[in-house]
């Protein structure tokens, strides 16, 4: 984009809920009581996790990581809708909307690979057991971590630079926040070379872990199959149950809004998935995980007792 075009659009207009105009009181409500919610769930069990050191293990590092990436996946588009809602005025700068766009991206993305390397996690854990720590070691972990953000920088960036090189003919978002689709349909001209390459760089961002993924459940199914008491069979469908509803819920809606053309784009269907991923899933994740798991149980309890002690 030419320094111009950087001057003509100073910055855009998110329409958000307008459907929802005389509710936005409760909206406004409910977005923020989840939205704390989520906050200290997942700020809960970062803490828990680096206080107990029975939970010092490659699971829990990773899932430590993911608490973080859902604080910070929700926190690059809520509060700004919250001021939105509350002042109603529904602007954002042109640099805000580039960089709302670029860290939603980045956050969004590292978790998806982040994902596929906690499936790999599980899929060392069940099938080469006596491996596991070799395998799974700190080397590993903190590569795989590395990686998973280094995969959000790029797809970040790609997309960011791409979409706000291009001159835009109108300056009204239909969305809440600055999501890809809604700006293609503000760019001039034919966007077609825009759709492709938000189609291929969704494929590798959400396609290629998510295939990893099911290449790790299916040698885990089978692994499991094997198992000759049922017991031990549980006991191994238990410890990956829920991250495979999490990898569901994420991939799902993810999947939804990104592989497909923009002639398919819905505004109204489309923010709700767009609410699905960034409040829904992001709230969800710590009970699941925590709820499901009883040695996070066991850890809340633990910290609890020992607060209550030392009040006493």
């Amino acid at each position: 984009m030419s320094l111009e075009n950087h001057t003509a659009v100073s910055g855009f207009i998110l329409l958000g809920f307008p459907e929802f105009h005389d509710l936005h009181l409760l909206l406004f409500t409910v977005l923020l009581s989840l939205y704390s919610l989520t906050l200290m769930a997942n700020t809960l069990i970062i803490m828990i996790i680096n206080a107990d050191r029975t939970l010092q293990t490659p699971m829990y590092f990773f899932l430590t990581h993911l608490s973080f990436l859902e604080v910070c996946y929700m926190s690059v588009i809520i509060p700004k809708m919250l001021e939105n809602m509350l002042v109603e005025k529904m602007g954002i700068s042109f640099v805000g909307c580039a960089m709302q766009m670029f860290f939603f991206l980045f956050f969004g993305v590292a978790e998806c690979f982040l994902l596929a390397a906690m499936a790999f996690d599980r899929y060392v854990a069940i099938c080469n057991p006596l491996s596991y720590m070799v395998i799974m070691s700190s080397s590993v972990c903190r590569k795989l971590v590395v990686g998973s953000y280094v995969c959000g920088t790029i797809v970040g960036l790609v997309h960011t630079i791409i979409t706000f090189s291009s001159p835009f003919c109108g300056l009204l978002i239909n969305h809440f926040f600055c999501e890809i689709q809604p700006l293609l349909e503000l760019l001039c001209g034919d966007t077609f070379l825009n759709e492709v390459q938000v189609i291929v760089v969704a494929v590798f961002a959400i396609m290629v872990p998510f295939l990893l993924v099911i290449l790790s459940y299916v040698c885990i199914l089978s692994t499991i199959l094997k198992m000759p008491s049922a017991e031990g069979r549980l006991k191994a469908f238990s410890t990956c149950s829920s991250h495979l509803v999490v990898v569901t819920l994420f991939y799902g809606s993810a999947s939804f809004m990104y592989l497909r053309s923009k002639s398919t784009y819905s505004p109204p269907v489309d923010k709700l998935f767009s609410l699905s991923y960034t409040i829904v899933t992001p709230c969800l994740n710590p009970m699941i995980y925590s709820l499901r798991n009883e040695e996070v149980k066991g850890a809340i309890r633990k910290l609890w007792r020992k607060m209550l002690y030392e009040l006493i």
